[in-house]
């Protein structure tokens, strides 16, 4: 891989993988619209790893919190916000665990095709915006009860469809079970390391399985070069939406689409 490329992908997978556009999208369609050779699953592997490194970081005060709780509440020493939240990020996970075990397959062949990726793109940017618009944003995350929980874990997992974002499909869930902007991107952040954990393992197992060969200068530095990314991102991001509104990724993700639509067309043409 050309370093260009590798820097490339990884920061956006980096960036993607937690503001509200799909990283999914934009791993599958920049190689594609650019004439590139696939990265290949190994490198797919390392740029996750680079994410979940830079997400857990960052949270890992909370992250600390959370554990200490969660533990003692297993233990029968009584629950505090912080286990509560451990718990309902447990629970948000089943959805996409169980639709990921049922139909990887399906969503890995039948879906991966780039007039799936457009609309799925365009289509789950404008709930985005119909949720930041009409959302009474006064809940925070420690609020969410089962049933919220469940909602945004079942938002989650229509992420499996290519060019929809996790990190998008699950703020919209909040968004409109009136969390703030900085809740939910928290909980989605939060609701985000299982997820990368569970996917990361399924491609590993593939990795293993594979009989190409490992290049691990370039598998390190796109887990550098996405950690970086993802870091910064999640930070700045964190900072900005307090302020600003959801509107930018309602609009940026339409030229990945429209651009996915247009190579659909001629593919079938």
């Amino acid at each position: 891989m050309l370093l260009s490329h590798l820097i490339t992908l990884a920061v956006l997978q980096g960036l993607t993988e937690f503001l509200p556009i799909s990283s999914s999208a934009h791993l599958i369609l920049t190689p594609r619209l650019l004439g590139w050779s696939d990265q290949g699953l190994a490198f797919d592997v390392a740029v996750h790893v680079g994410t979940l490194s830079a997400v857990v970081l960052y949270f890992r005060t909370e992250l600390r919190r959370m554990a200490m709780e969660w533990f003692a509440s297993v233990s029968g020493r009584g629950t505090g916000p912080e286990g509560r939240l451990a718990w309902a990020v447990l629970l948000g996970t089943i959805p996409v665990g169980l639709a990921g075990l049922l139909l990887k397959d399906w969503v890995e062949t039948v879906l991966r095709s780039p007039l799936v990726i457009a609309w799925a793109t365009i289509g789950f940017g404008v709930l985005l915006g119909l949720a930041d618009w009409l959302g009474k944003r006064v809940r925070n995350e420690h609020s969410l009860g089962v049933l919220d929980v469940l909602f945004i874990g079942i938002a989650q997992a229509l992420a499996l469809i290519p060019g929809t974002s996790r990190s998008g499909a699950t703020m919209t869930a909040g968004l409109m079970l009136g969390l703030t902007r900085e809740a939910a991107a928290r909980f989605s952040f939060l609701l985000s390391i299982p997820v990368i954990v569970l996917a990361g393992a399924l491609e590993i197992k593939g990795l293993i399985q594979s009989p190409d060969a490992v290049h691990w200068p370039t598998l390190i530095g796109g887990a550098l070069v996405s950690a970086v990314s993802a870091f910064a991102c999640i930070h700045f991001f964190l900072k900005w939406i307090a302020r600003l509104s959801m509107w930018p990724f309602v609009v940026a993700p339409y030229p990945v689409g429209a651009g996915a639509r247009n190579r659909s067309r001629r593919f079938f043409l």
